[in-house]
C-alpha cells in the first residue's frame, strides 16, 4: 500500500482507523500513529454521506462510491475534492472491516471545469457579438431621428428630452462597441489592483444600505502589474454589483486578493497569477444555472440583462485571465485569475 498514489484506509466495524498508507496520511493531514484508533468520520469532518455508505457497506457487504469534500487542514490550506470507494474486507475468524479508498480529483475537476468555462466563453463571445450587431444597427437611426426632431423644436425644455435620447444612444453604442471586442490590445499600464477594487467599492457603497457591508482582505505583497484600468474596473464592477443584488440589501461582500504560484490557465502555466475573489454570503446561484451563467442573457433575476458575467469574462480574457466560481447556499465566490507577467516577460525571465 505504501507505493500507491490512492489513499487507502482500513477501519474496523466501529469505524475506527486500523491502518492507512502514506497517500491517505497526506490526504487527511495526519500520521498513521496519530490516526490509529480514531473515528474515521471525525478525521474528515463527520461527513453524513460517507457515514451512510460506511454503515451500508458493513450491513450489506456491498461496495459503494461517493464524492467527498475534505475540509482544509494544517497541511492543506484549501478544500479538496475526493473520489471515495468503500468495500468490505472479509478475514477468517475476524470481524468484518472496511477498506476505504480515496483519490484526490481536485486538480482534474478544476481543469475540466476550467476547460468548460473557456468553451462557454468562446460560444458566449460569439452570441454577444451577434446580439451587439442587432442592437447597433437601429441605434444610428434612433440617434439621427432624435437630432432631426431636436432641430424642429423651439423650446429648450423639449430639447432636453431629445438630448437624453441622443446621450443614451451614444452610451448604448459605446457599450455595444465594448461587446463587439477591442479594436486593438488593451491599453495596459502598471496599476495597483487594490486601488481599482477600492474605486469599485466607492462606486457601489452608496447604494448598498446600512445592512450590507464590504470586507477587505488584501494581500499587501501584490506588486503593480500591467492592466487596462477601465476594463478591469468594469469587470470588477459587474461582479460586485451581482453580489450586491444577490444579497438584496443584507449580508457581506468580501474582496480578497492573493498571489498564486505555478497556476495553469487554459494551456498556459504561469509562474505567478493574481487571484482576486469577490465573495458573498447570499443564497447562492441556482444549481440549474451554474453550468450556463457565463452565457449571454442567462439570469435568475426578472430585471437582469444576463450580460454582466459574460462581459466580465470577456474583459478578463483580454488580459490572459479567467473567471471561475464556486457557489453553495451561504457562500458564492467568483475568482478572477490574471497573470502577473505577460507571456513575453515570462519567456524572457526564464
Amino acid at each position: 500500500m505504501d507505493s500507491l498514489s490512492t489513499g487507502v484506509i482500513v477501519v474496523d466495524k466501529n469505524l475506527l482507523v486500523e491502518d492507512l498508507n502514506p497517500a491517505a496520511e497526506n490526504l487527511l493531514g495526519i500520521s498513521q500513529s496519530r490516526a490509529y484508533g480514531q473515528p474515521l468520520l471525525q478525521l474528515i469532518g463527520d461527513d453524513k454521506e460517507l457515514a451512510d455508505i460506511l454503515h451500508r457497506s458493513l450491513a450489506t457487504g456491498s461496495a459503494y462510491a461517493n464524492e467527498l469534500r475534505l475540509a482544509p487542514t494544517e497541511v492543506h490550506a484549501d478544500e479538496r475534492l475526493v473520489d471515495c470507494r468503500v468495500s468490505q474486507m472479509q478475514q477468517p475468524d475476524a470481524d468484518a472491516s472496511l477498506l476505504v479508498e480515496m483519490t484526490d480529483v481536485t486538480r482534474r475537476t478544476r481543469i475540466s471545469k476550467e476547460n468548460a468555462l473557456i468553451i462557454q466563453h468562446g460560444a458566449g463571445r460569439q452570441m454577444i457579438r451577434q446580439l451587439a450587431h442587432e442592437i447597433k444597427n437601429p441605434l444610428g437611426g434612433l440617434r439621427g431621428a432624435a437630432q432631426l426632431l431636436e432641430r424642429q423644436l423651439d423650446r429648450d425644455e423639449l430639447k432636453e428630452y431629445t438630448s437624453v435620447i441622443i446621450s443614451e444612444a451614444d452610451r448604448l453604442a459605446a457599450l455595444v462597441d465594448t461587446l463587439l471586442g477591442p479594436g486593438g490590445p488593451p491599453n495596459k499600464r502598471p496599476v495597483n489592483i487594490h486601488e481599482l477594487l477600492e474605486y469599485v467599492a466607492r462606486v457601489v457603497e452608496p447604494d448598498l444600505g446600512e445592512r450590507l457591508t464590504i470586507i477587505r482582505d488584501y494581500d499587501p505583497g501584490l506588486p503593480l502589474f500591467s492592466l487596462d484600468s477601465d476594463q478591469m474596473v468594469q469587470a470588477f464592477l459587474n461582479l460586485v454589483q451581482n453580489a450586491a443584488r444577490a444579497l438584496e440589501g443584507h449580508g457581506t461582500i468580501t474582496l480578497r486578493t492573493r498571489a498564486e504560484i505555478n497556476f495553469t490557465i487554459g494551456d498556459t502555466r504561469h509562474r505567478v497569477v493574481a487571484s482576486i475573489e469577490i465573495e458573498d454570503d447570499g443564497p447562492g446561484i441556482p444549481v440549474e444555472l451554474q453550468d450556463s451563467i457565463f452565457y449571454p442573457l442567462v439570469t435568475s433575476r426578472t430585471d437582469g440583462t444576463g450580460l454582466g458575467l459574460p462581459v466580465a469574462q470577456e474583459l478578463i480574457s483580454r488580459h490572459g485571465g479567467l473567471i471561475e466560481f464556486e457557489s453553495r447556499p451561504g457562500c458564492t465566490g467568483f475568482q478572477v485569475r490574471i497573470p502577473l507577467l505577460d507571456n513575453d516577460e515570462q519567456t524572457n525571465d526564464e
